[in-house]
């Protein structure tokens, strides 16, 4: 009887049972991915790819199905738009994923090695972030303001913001202070992170981190960077971290596996920016526009419409300006 009432307690917001539930679905998904799908290392290519992410997708639609039973309409609703949100703000992450990987010169063949265990760092990340801002909204609700003017801001700064020269990632910070602090094969070492060899200094054998494990660690930072804008935006769609969590972890898990589609057409999406700018600008101020006509709160159905009303646009055009490249 103690089991059950201990799944029954709630944990920010919701039931233990549903959190665990939730997790029992992504590890049988990460270990369904690397130790069935993937236990062969091979170039992933463009079908596979597609399939894999319709997989995904299926999946994280089902879980929205999951949620309307179990939480009802407005939450699964919430869900969606979350969902919807995230993937979208996370595609410019696919273009920084591509440069980082041609950077380091990580082949196709283990590029999947590397998006998989980056999956495991953003459930990690992106759980503590979620809790960290669940925290803060709970304690000062006028952060919830705080989030939506930075929202408003950052899209007026996404959209007004002229195209730059790629950014030379030799100068990055951490990768840097990486290359500076620690030893650091100049090739790659098959699959492997790590690698022990001699050390210059004494000959004997120590640990020396591989170009692979750079690329991980800097997919991993640019993930956390891409998160300060997408966490607020799904704070501002719904206050339940389960609801926020979950949207986000199916939209990077569908992400990533719909990277080796995204990285050869992403030019076609240039125009795509422009949509997202609109779209955080629509998040952030949808609560102004709710406390200007006295409503509780911005009508979900109506937001999750407007979404794909902005995105779908962007998508389009981005299509159609693009249509001459090959």
């Amino acid at each position: 009887m103690s089991e059950i009432a201990f799944l029954s307690n709630q944990f920010m917001g919701q039931p233990v049972w549903m959190w665990l539930s939730f997790a029992a679905v992504v590890f049988s998904l990460l270990v369904l991915d690397l130790g069935i799908m993937h236990r062969k290392e091979h170039e992933i290519e463009i079908k596979e790819s597609l399939l894999l992410s319709v997989f995904y997708l299926v999946i994280a639609v089902l879980f929205g199905g999951w949620i309307w039973f179990e939480l009802g309409q407005t939450k699964a609703a919430e869900y969606f738009t979350g969902f919807v949100v995230e993937e979208s703000l996370s595609i410019d992450n696919v273009f920084v994923m591509a440069m980082l990987f041609s950077y380091f010169r990580i082949p196709r063949l283990y590029q999947h090695r590397v998006l998989f265990w980056g999956i495991l760092g953003a459930i990690l990340l992106r759980g503590a972030m979620i809790f960290g801002g669940s925290v803060l909204i709970t304690r000062f609700e006028w952060m919830l303001d705080v989030f939506a003017i930075f929202l408003i801001i950052t899209g007026i700064k996404m959209l007004c913001a002229k195209d730059k020269p790629t950014e030379d990632i030799s100068h990055n910070p951490l990768l840097v202070f990486m290359q500076t602090h620690f030893r650091v094969t100049k090739e790659l070492h098959g699959h492997a992170f790590f690698v022990r060899q001699p050390s210059r200094k004494h000959g004997k054998m120590v640990l020396w981190l591989t170009p692979l494990f750079l690329s991980l660690v800097m997919i991993e930072f640019a993930d956390v960077i891409f998160a300060v804008d997408s966490v607020p935006a799904i704070f501002m769609i719904t206050k339940d971290p389960m609801i926020v969590y979950t949207s986000n972890i199916f939209a990077i898990l569908g992400l990533r596996s719909l990277y080796f589609v995204l990285a050869a057409i992403i030019k076609r999406f240039h125009y795509l920016k422009y949509a997202l700018s609109i779209l955080l600008i629509f998040i952030g101020g949808k609560t102004f526009v709710a406390e200007l006509l006295g409503w509780e709160k911005f009508p979900i159905g109506a937001s999750l419409v407007i979404t794909f009303a902005i995105l779908g646009s962007g998508v389009v055009f981005s299509l159609w300006k693009t249509k001459r490249q090959k």
